[in-house]
């Protein structure tokens, strides 16, 4: 039951980031934290990111044909995970400032840092169930044809995840220069150069 949680979970999260993200992203784009803050997608690469997920979740909103109530729970779950969103980025940047002030001191309280990271992982945990419930029970208001467009999407985004993971694997071998690494070959981390 436990694996089969985690699955239903990873599908939610996978049907909330996919679709959801890049709505919430690009319409809160001028309270965004400066790139490379945790959690944050900065710089070109990550706008260009966020425009293409926002033109996904505008092509499928289109394609699903919802019907009122379906409509309904869509907004509720897109107006959940910008609100989530926003929570989100507001705890990474009180975060951020409070281990700014935490370094400052002579002797570091790694208690008090570690205390505020659990903090921080508690809240986001449940941020994420939020966002993940909002959509699952935008999802389970689906007729079937409905989730069979919905399941073709997903599996699509995961195929390019899955590919720009593999390309990003291959880059990262070839700047670490192993041979083996860089053609992306098992046990090629493993080499190293003397």
């Amino acid at each position: 039951m436990n694996k089969q949680y985690r699955i239903l979970a990873a599908a939610a999260t996978a049907l909330a980031l996919t679709f959801g993200a890049a709505h919430a992203a690009t319409n809160d784009a001028p309270n965004a934290p400066p790139p490379g803050a945790p959690g944050v997608m900065g710089g070109p690469a990550g706008h260009h990111m966020e425009m293409r997920m926002q033109k996904q979740l505008d092509q499928l909103h289109g394609q699903l044909k919802l019907n009122a109530d379906q409509e309904k729970l869509w907004q509720t779950a897109i107006d959940t995970m910008k609100q989530n969103h926003a929570a989100m980025r507001a705890s990474h940047r009180q975060m951020h400032e409070q281990f700014e002030s935490m370094q400052n001191q002579p002797i570091l309280d790694l208690n008090a840092m570690h205390a505020a990271h659990q903090k921080l992982e508690q809240q986001q945990m449940q941020l994420h169930e939020q966002t993940a419930t909002a959509w699952l029970n935008f999802y389970n208001s689906l007729n079937d044809q409905q989730k069979t467009t919905v399941s073709t999407a997903l599996k699509q985004h995961f195929a390019r995840m899955r590919e720009h993971q593999q390309k990003m694997h291959e880059r990262w071998g070839k700047h670490r220069g192993g041979p083996d690494a860089a053609q992306g070959a098992p046990g090629a981390s493993a080499t190293a150069k003397p």
